[in-house]
């Protein structure tokens, strides 16, 4: 009996300790409450397949680094069930795991379930085999849908209270989100949207996860639920109620890139002030979109036409590595809000104007506490401010924090941040190959069969749409017709040319005729339908026209994106040039085949037994699949695979895959521009570079799928290229770069001192090498006066200490990190009575 009642009263502390650590999530107006405090919390999206587990830990603790205390991301229902009712939650799709690592860092969790997610993702996150069910009508007032999404949402939430997850039991959620943008769209889908929306609310709600669910873009969302905004601004965003805070789900921090596209990225200094204006204007909850944006692998992309990078000139880069200033300068936004917090909680906002284009807010607390936000909207023009007694210089497009109402410690567009200029040093991916074909000799390959190859085709009169023939188990669909030319066909009279005329819903084509490529043709993220005319030869007797017609990535936005169809809906007619003559196929006998044949045979993997190395290597050639064997580059830098000299396809690692490449789209040659100001209303279009290159030469391949030795590569090239030009390049970081003017406000570290200290205080530019293991090893340049250009193109102005390079060479080399304090004092007076900055770079070893 004693041992019965020592267990009982185990087994009550356990459930004490178990417990004792749930959180209560609520909301007001002002803010989420949690345990009855209300919370300023920064937040940034981190898609857990968009990355590797080995790399979720350094990437969530980059962000806990950066300021932040909540990160989202969605759940993507066709990976997870890829199968009606086979589930995957292994490897890149372990979501509580990804969930329980995000715990570990002492972060919360915003799960957005949606399930329909967009975020350029294949088909909006949905499986295709949900396009199949009978009666189904995807996001609206429909009883087939709306019994599998409750069946898939009930399963995430139940798997995450299964693993006690939710703040309520102890766990990091903090948030959920049901649906995505619907209110964007469901003007298109008339009546039925609103008791659809409200259904939604409804079923979310019943799940009864203990945290509160929002919906972005969704004006009535009906209580309890939260509408939120997304978009590059939302400081004029105001709740459907005044019982709700205001949130910002998306803070888009740049744009994601399209193939055929320039390369889209957004100056800090106008993100930091979309950020801070937010807070300004009575914000509470903020989150960008993205903090990582990552890599798309596999066939994941959706738009169609989106690259395999989804990089999205993130604070954390593609590779997982920090994007300097980007990432420190918002870490000191996030730090200047945080001084802020308690008036924030506190009170409503008190906004008055300053001026034309100038605003004041101020935020007091019940304890007499005060902090202002002083904003300068103007997109050209700064201005100087009297507010509290004081004057204020203002740089246009521009907020300054102002903790105590009278010291500023921060202003959106000045960025007392490092620099830092990434490199790629490139390697041979054979280095033990001929020096003259440098890796030719270490590669096999198997072709590709033109046509009909499988035993599963099948015969269909007329043209086929593409998505519901292949359900998406391939990105290529082959449709082959055979005929007889008599050689007396109206078409072939008087020597007229034939001309092979073809129409598709995109997204390309290749057309052989008799085995040989005639043309081909792609779409574009704009338009991705197809209408080719392809001249070609005919010969008496039996011909073969066989047309390869390819996807790249389904449509993932918009009203009724999945009835958007794909594939050679036609017509297709064989023409006469000059006689005017023509025969249409359309209606014909095709035969259809869904993918390829090495899919079939297991080709990605490498392991075919078919792969031969005789006679020479076939280069520029459409339809080719390539194999190689390789080293993995030494060190523990990122990985990259340069494809310049491949046209497009798709590349795996060991038997995974990394995605589509496509070097061979070049984008336009115009609208770049080599620097972007800041100043004005930020577009997707605004700020683009790599004009008349490659949208995407690099493609990331992480390290933990390659081993020392003994790796394996397997291409298919679709169009034709060289292998043996591909390319390691392993991403090192080069120049860092500070820049920091005399009139900085003055560091937040001074901030727990007494104010007389802090007034005394001076800008402090700071360096530091991004790994532990590296040394500040020398200076390329110094200069405190004048200095003009940016990182890496930095040059003396009129005015130019001489002391400035040897003050900091003796203060930096050798040393990990090093700060400099930004003032005449310490580096002389080279023209008194002149505004002056400390402009650095330096080389880590």
């Amino acid at each position: 009996m004693r041992r019965r009642t020592e267990i009982l009263v185990l087994l009550i502390c356990l459930v004490i300790v178990t417990t004792s650590f749930a959180s209560t999530v609520t909301y007001d107006h002002r803010a989420i409450v949690i345990d009855g405090k209300r919370r300023v919390l920064i937040s940034g999206s981190i898609h857990y397949p968009r990355s590797t587990p080995e790399m979720w830990p350094d990437l969530i603790q980059k962000s806990k680094d950066g300021g932040l205390d909540v990160i989202e991301t969605y759940v993507f229902w066709n990976l997870h069930e890829p199968v009606r009712n086979q589930y995957n939650f292994e490897g890149r799709n372990d979501l509580v795991k990804f969930v329980k690592l995000v715990a570990e860092a002492g972060l919360y969790v915003h799960l957005r379930i949606g399930p329909y997610v967009c975020a350029e993702w294949n088909y909006g996150g949905f499986p295709l085999w949900l396009h199949f069910i009978p009666g189904i009508k995807f996001r609206t007032d429909n009883e087939p849908f709306k019994a599998e999404m409750q069946r898939f949402t009930a399963k995430i939430v139940e798997m995450m209270k299964q693993e006690k997850l939710y703040a309520s039991q102890g766990g990091p959620i903090i948030l959920s989100q049901i649906e995505n943008e619907y209110g964007n769209i469901d003007s298109a889908y008339g009546a039925a949207a609103k008791p659809y929306i409200k259904w939604a609310a409804g079923m979310a709600i019943s799940l009864d996860t203990g945290v509160p669910w929002v919906m972005c873009q969704q004006s009535d969302a009906p209580d309890p639920i939260i509408n939120t905004c997304n978009g590059f601004y939302c400081d004029q965003f105001t709740p459907n109620s005044n019982k709700k805070p205001k949130m910002w789900t998306e803070n888009w921090s740049g744009w994601f890139l399209s193939f055929g596209g320039t390369v889209p990225y957004r100056p800090v200094e106008d993100l930091a002030f979309a950020v801070a204006r937010f807070f300004q204007r009575g914000g509470t909850f903020q989150n960008y979109y993205m903090y990582h944006g990552g890599t798309n692998f596999d066939r994941t992309t959706g738009g169609p036409f989106i690259a395999t990078s989804y990089d999205y000139d993130a604070p954390i880069d593609e590779y997982g590595q920090v994007r300097q200033p980007k990432w420190g300068h918002l870490r000191d936004v996030h730090k200047a809000i945080k001084l802020c917090e308690e008036a924030l909680i506190a009170t409503d906002p008190k906004i008055s104007s300053l001026g034309p284009n100038l605003e004041a807010a101020v935020y007091k607390t019940g304890s007499g506490g005060c902090s202002a936000f002083l904003a300068n909207i103007d997109t050209k023009s700064d201005a100087t401010v009297n507010f509290n007694g004081n004057s204020y210089h203002l740089p246009a497009w521009s907020v300054s924090i102002l903790p105590d109402c009278k010291n500023v410690v921060l202003n959106t567009a000045k960025v007392n941040s490092m620099s830092v200029i990434p490199s790629f040093i490139h390697e041979s991916l054979n280095k033990n190959a001929d020096s003259t074909d440098s890796i030719g000799s270490g590669w096999s390959w198997i072709n590709e069969p033109v046509g009909i190859s499988k035993a599963s085709a099948f015969n269909k009169l007329g043209l086929l749409e593409q998505i519901n023939t292949t359900a998406d188990k391939s990105d290529y669909l082959w449709y082959s017709l055979s005929m007889n030319i008599k050689g007396d066909e109206p078409f072939l009279q008087d020597g007229s040319q034939t001309v092979l005329h073809v129409e598709s819903l995109g997204h390309g084509l290749h057309a052989f005729i008799n085995g040989k490529l005639a043309g081909s043709r792609t779409g574009n993220s704009d338009n991705a339908k197809v209408k080719v005319d392809i001249p070609i030869t005919v010969v008496p007797g039996k011909n073969t026209i066989d047309l390869l017609s390819l996807t790249v990535g389904l449509q993932n936005y918009g009203a009724f994106f999945d009835l958007s169809g794909a594939g050679i809906t036609g017509p297709v007619k064989l023409n006469g040039l000059s006689n005017g003559s023509s025969i249409d196929l359309s209606s014909q006998q095709w035969t259809y085949q869904v993918g390829l044949k090495g899919e079939d045979s297991g080709l990605p993997s490498g392991s075919s037994s078919e792969w031969v190395s005789q006679p020479a290597l076939p280069k520029n050639q459409p339809l080719i699949w390539y194999k190689t064997n390789f080293d993995a580059p030494t060190g523990n830098d990122p990985v990259a695979l340069d494809f310049m000299g491949m046209g497009k396809g798709e590349a795996w690692i060991n038997g995974q895959s990394i995605g589509r490449y496509w070097p061979a789209y070049i984008a336009s040659n115009s609208g770049c521009t080599d620097s972007c100001d800041y100043r004005g209303p930020y577009s997707a279009n605004k700020c683009r570079k790599n004009c008349g290159k490659p949208s995407q030469q690099l493609y990331h391949v992480p390290r933990s799928w390659l081993k020392p030795s003994g790796n394996i590569l397997v291409l298919f090239e679709e169009m034709g290229g060289d292998p043996t030009q591909l390319a390691f390049a392993t991403r090192k970081m080069g120049s860092l770069c500070s820049h920091v003017s005399d009139s900085h406000p003055l560091p937040m570290d001074m901030w727990g001192l007494d104010s007389k200290t802090r007034r005394a205080s001076n800008p402090t530019l700071s360096l530091s090498c991004p790994s532990p293991n590296q040394v500040i090893s020398s200076i390329k340049f110094a200069s405190f006066g004048t200095p003009l250009g940016t990182c890496g193109s930095f040059s003396h102005g009129r005015c130019s200490s001489a002391k400035a390079h040897s003050i900091v060479q003796k203060v930096c080399v050798g040393s990990t990190s090093c700060s400099i304090d930004v003032s005449t004092k310490t580096l002389g007076d080279p023209c008194k009575g002149v505004k002056k900055s400390l402009a650095v770079e330096v080389s880590c070893a």
